[in-house]
């Protein structure tokens, strides 16, 4: 049976989130119990707990963000409990606006545009996603951006994009989602202010 590109890159990242979750949760569990027995304590243990937690709480990210997106929805106590450890020393730092659940194919098309807001955002920033009625609006916000043409242009023209590094890959992915799903991706950018529209 055939897949098309985007499917099969999502099972591809389901597929590595799923394998790396289980060994981050035992190292995780493994901490608390050192925790209890007061064995370790100090600057050291605070430093691998916070690295453990982030590392979570990104697996929880790009499983949405790039896993095989199903129909099924995702809870706002889920999407705030992945941007509060997200946001822990981040420099940019993202907020989940709507209260309802929402489709899980909706929430990947957020994370995928929440990480190109931050490729505009080298001294950091706020992210901003909001919905209403399915229209769905992120916005970057930053004293200072750093918006590559190039990249942006091919969000809402997918012909235009030429080449991407693996670090700008959700430019090249979310304009793929967004088609899978019949959506369009509109840009609008200023000196201060990215906002992506799907």
């Amino acid at each position: 049976m055939a897949q098309s590109g985007v499917n099969l890159a999502g099972l591809i990242g389901s597929r590595i989130c799923h394998d790396l979750i289980s060994p981050v949760g035992a190292i995780t569990n493994g901490l608390e119990l050192l925790e209890m027995t007061g064995a370790v304590q100090g600057p050291e243990m605070d430093l691998i707990s916070d690295s453990v937690n982030c590392a979570e709480a990104r697996i929880k990210f790009f499983r949405i963000a790039y896993g095989a997106a199903g129909e099924q929805q995702i809870g706002r106590a889920e999407v705030v409990s992945i941007f509060d450890d997200l946001n822990r020393g981040h420099r940019v730092r993202a907020e989940w606006c709507p209260a309802e659940p929402v489709l899980r194919s909706e929430t990947r098309l957020a994370f995928l545009a929440l990480q190109c807001c931050e490729t505009a955002m080298p001294i950091g920033g706020e992210v901003k996603i909001e919905e209403s009625s399915g229209n769905w609006r992120v916005t970057g916000t930053a004293s200072r951006l750093a918006v590559d043409p190039s990249l942006w242009e091919g969000l809402s023209n997918p012909a235009a994009l030429v080449h991407v590094t693996p670090a700008q890959v959700q430019f090249a992915l979310l304009p793929a989602v967004a088609a899978d799903t019949g959506r369009r991706i509109t840009v609008e950018t200023t000196e201060t202010q990215v906002v992506i529209r799907f």
